[in-house]
């Protein structure tokens, strides 16, 4: 399976036109949250994002929560968050928002540790983790080089051992990736990644 991946598009049109164009090549795009910016314009910027006709696995960001991005959706895009769901052998788990709680304020949709661990707990077995928020001490460098990533994700990531760990939201780690054991993490961004995946 040809997977197209992507984070953090925050309503950036050149971006998502890229996306669009990239997607006709996928068996699946995955979009790891933050989709808009500070829960405003999500169906607008989910409808930059309508050309796409492969199915889509998405999880929401810090951004937009779960319900919004579940109402803006197109028909096709499988919104996760605590959830699995399983595409032509692939099995994808996902979890959105801001893990551990973001010093953005009230707008912005987060968990603490032990908020996420409870949600991961549901996940037994996936080929791909779809998060927001990364892992420890992997792809979650600030510029100022502080380590800003999830415990409970990277315990998760430990436990479980997928095959990728798709994420986003530390900005100034776009296109970081590392290993956890088995597991490849990427920190995705929003231009286009590719992944081949088979069951």
């Amino acid at each position: 399976m040809r997977i197209l991946a992507f984070s953090d598009l925050h309503h950036a049109r050149g971006k998502a036109e890229a996306l669009v164009v990239a997607s006709a090549q996928a068996d699946l795009v995955i979009g790891a949250g933050d989709f808009c910016n500070h829960r405003q314009g999500l169906p607008e910027a989910m409808n930059l994002l309508g050309g796409i006709a492969a199915p889509m696995v998405v999880v929401p960001g810090n951004a937009e929560s779960a319900d919004e991005l579940r109402e803006a959706a197109h028909a096709g895009t499988h919104v996760l968050h605590g959830q699995s769901f399983e595409i032509a052998g692939i099995r994808l788990f996902g979890l959105g928002y801001g893990v551990p709680v973001t010093p953005f304020g009230a707008w912005s949709c987060d968990l603490d540790e032990v908020q996420a661990a409870a949600l991961l707990a549901g996940c037994a077995a996936a080929d791909i983790l779809v998060i927001h928020s990364p892992p420890k001490g992997v792809a979650d460098m600030t510029s100022a080089g502080h380590s800003v990533g999830s415990t409970a994700i990277r315990a998760a990531i430990e436990r479980v051992q997928p095959r990728l760990a798709l994420c986003g939201h530390i900005h100034d780690s776009w296109g970081v990736e590392g290993m956890i054991g088995a597991t490849r993490v990427v920190n995705l961004g929003p231009q286009p990644n590719w992944f081949e995946v088979g069951p």
